[in-house]
């Protein structure tokens, strides 16, 4: 199977890949229904930011070591810096799937500007696609379109404040049918809390030779860092840093309690290269260095 690379730095770099016009150099809503070319193979280097909900095509997209289905009514968003392999069905042309891509110039200056890091659904891995209902599906059609109009509009003094504009708006809505999509699962999300809980605990109960991390336990769960911290923290109210940071001091406590293992051993079995990283952070938690905590207790 032979695989295309397409090195997305520009609009044009996509619409020329599919044969679809461009209309505004910055940013582009495309419907691979109108495209002149298909390929149905090939890895993208994303240097845009870019969504696309799939109607009824089929395909599988492979991001990093793992691949995931990319059902029909679902929406998969990508942000600069990813690297995607992507597979239509062979021999499947004009596939039913319509997106917007823009690149980050578009927005400098602008209110998105300052929020798009606030959308981390566009760093979301495998198994973690957006899936819509049909009144969310007509809501994302319509402030698409309204995208779509405005990049078609001859460019004057407004475009980009207008474009920009309503693209926030068409990702506002995504960030609250992502939040709906956490809700409706909640069972599911619940078991992902529990089980990255008891892996942490079990982690901290023998000795280690790096300190825990949210990618550790995001990929003991098959999902990507910022799905993974999403979840956590809708399910918990608390950020798995600070839930790791807070079971680890519990940990420390219990062994300066109750045990005459030296301060060094401690830090140094939780992963910790240097003693004092670890007396900071405890201090910084409990107001207490470590030795002060065990004089507590002697």
């Amino acid at each position: 199977m032979e695989r295309r690379k397409l090195n997305l730095e520009s609009i044009s770099a996509y619409t020329d890949f599919y044969g679809l016009p461009t209309y505004h150099p910055l940013a582009a809503v495309i419907d691979l229904k109108e495209a002149k070319q298909w390929p149905n193979h090939f890895t993208v280097e994303y240097g845009l930011y870019a969504l696309f909900l799939k109607n009824n095509a089929a395909c599988s997209i492979r991001y990093g070591r793992r691949n995931y289905d990319y059902q029909a009514g679902t929406i998969v968003s990508f942000s600069p810096g990813q690297t995607v392999d992507v597979d239509l069905v062979e021999d499947e042309f004009q596939p039913d799937v319509i997106g917007l891509l823009f690149h980050p110039d578009l927005i400098y200056g602008t209110p998105l500007a300052e929020k798009i890091k606030d959308f981390s659904f566009f760093d979301y891995g495998e198994l973690e696609s957006l899936h819509l209902s049909d009144d969310e599906r007509r809501q994302f059609l319509f402030c698409l379109n309204m995208v779509r109009q405005e990049i078609e509009h001859p460019v004057d003094n407004h475009s980009s404040a207008l474009i920009s504009a309503n693209i926030q708006l068409l990702i506002e809505y995504l960030h609250r049918f992502y939040d709906r999509q956490f809700i409706t699962r909640h069972k599911a999300n619940s078991e992902v809390v529990a089980n990255f809980e008891r892996q942490l605990k079990e982690y901290l109960s023998v000795p280690q030779n790096e300190l825990p991390g949210v990618a550790l336990f995001a990929e003991k769960a098959n999902l990507s860092p910022g799905y993974f911290s999403d979840l956590v923290r809708k399910e918990t109210g608390s950020s798995p840093k600070n839930i790791i940071t807070l079971r680890m001091i519990e940990e420390a406590k219990h062994r300066l309690a109750t045990g005459d293992c030296d301060i060094s051993e401690i830090a140094y079995s939780f992963g910790f290269d240097y003693p004092a990283h670890f007396t900071r952070m405890f201090k910084r938690v409990t107001g207490l260095k470590p030795t002060e905590f065990r004089a507590k207790y002697n």
